[in-house]
């Protein structure tokens, strides 16, 4: 067997290692893994609540079902549900709202002038009222689009009780739901809209505020370590849809520039059926650049203000290929063998056999730097990018 053959199968062989790596790493990168805080039942909650440095006075049960949920921009998210609260006969009596009034508040709720939050029903129960709420609320979150399009994002609703005055936790109604476990899927409309999303997980949980300050109220705890419920959602962006509109772009320019690249010969008789020219690869790149820059200003502008994003790793990849091919390109054509023997070696051999297992190499050491990062689901985000 030859040098060249070889040489190219090693090529082969390092290839097909390196795209089942990366493939490997794509579904570690893609795996959600739970939350240890989300609370799967009662049980759970007491746990949780007799931990407290005080225990709340009231206990108030409150549900959730969301209905329909949509992305507005990079830190908004449009909810829309109901919310209930069982208040009983003799124990909430001092906290039990009045008709119109409302038994909660959405503290991340933004531009409540043109959001909806409405009394639904009123019905008895045998030892007290049930009370529900329809919502329609635009709630401002902090997201993160780092992991794009890899990303799991956990969308919450946030729900204080409306009375600042009394020491009040608000628990979840299990016993409103089928199944809490930490596997189930509860609290929201089976056949909601996802678009490119894929619901993945729901769950409560608990956090503890912390808003330095007494909100006015003379000896008002309420503003440190009170338990705040969270429902949570969990969505998985649909990595087929960002892969067309973004990957598969950079694997045709990818492999045009290789083909630029296998042009580069100093054979008799090759290069003139090639048409092969220093300028013409050179040409080749500076059109595929400006392809590139087109596909990252548009991946950017989706994410703007956010810090450099997984995806956006490989177009920084492909700006260094670029130059690297001008670069041997250009160091081939001339006249110096002996500073540049690995590059003049066998017509150029080496470059070329070395280009995809290098490209994928890159894109291995990006995932796995990026695999080796990953974060659990909170604090919660939501990309929104709708690609």
């Amino acid at each position: 067997m030859s040098v060249e053959r070889k040489v190219w199968l090693i090529s082969g062989l390092l290839t097909l290692g390196l795209a089942g790596l990366l493939l490997r790493l794509w579904i570690d990168l893609n795996h959600f893994e739970g939350d240890p805080t989300q609370l799967p039942d009662q049980a759970s909650v007491d746990a949780f609540l007799g931990e407290l440095d005080s225990a709340p006075d009231y206990r108030v049960k409150t549900g959730i079902f969301i209905k329909s949920f949509s992305f507005l921009g990079a830190s908004d998210v449009q909810v829309t549900g109901y919310i209930w609260q069982h208040y009983v006969e003799g124990e909430h009596d001092k906290i039990r709202p009045a008709e119109g009034e409302i038994g909660f508040l959405l503290p991340e709720a933004v531009d409540t002038a043109n959001g909806l939050i409405e009394e639904a029903y009123r019905l008895p129960q045998q030892d007290g009222v049930l009370i529900g709420w329809y919502f329609e609320q635009n709630l401002r979150q902090s997201f993160d689009y780092t992991r794009y399009p890899f990303d799991h994002k956990t969308v919450w609703v946030r729900v204080w009780p409306a009375s600042f005055d009394v020491n009040v936790a608000l628990v979840p109604d299990f016993e409103a739901y089928t199944a809490t476990g930490p596997d189930d899927i509860f609290g929201i409309d089976s056949q909601i809209v996802m678009g490119t999303w894929e619901r993945e997980n729901t769950y409560f949980d608990y956090k503890l505020s912390n808003l330095d300050t007494t909100l006015g109220i003379t000896q008002n705890t309420y503003q440190t370590n009170r338990p705040e419920l969270h429902y949570n959602f969990v969505i998985k962006r649909n990595f087929a849809n960002a892969f067309i509109v973004h990957m598969v772009p950079l694997l045709v320019v990818t492999m045009l520039l290789f083909g630029a690249l296998m042009t580069v010969t100093r054979r008799e008789g090759l290069a003139d059926r090639h048409d092969f020219s220093t300028s013409s690869v050179i040409g080749t790149c500076s059109v595929l650049f400006f392809v590139i820059l087109l596909a990252h200003v548009q991946l950017r502008e989706g994410f703007a203000g956010s810090p450099v994003i997984y995806m956006e790793s490989f177009f920084f990849m492909m700006y260094f290929m670029l130059l690297a091919v001008s670069v041997n390109t250009y160091l081939f054509a001339s006249d110096v063998e002996t500073s540049f023997g690995i590059i003049h070696y066998r017509d150029n051999l080496i470059p070329k056999a070395g280009f995809w297992p290098f490209v994928l190499l890159c894109m291995v050491v990006i995932t796995a730097y990026n695999l080796s990062s990953k974060e659990s689901p909170k604090p919660p985000q939501v990309s929104a990018v709708e690609n």
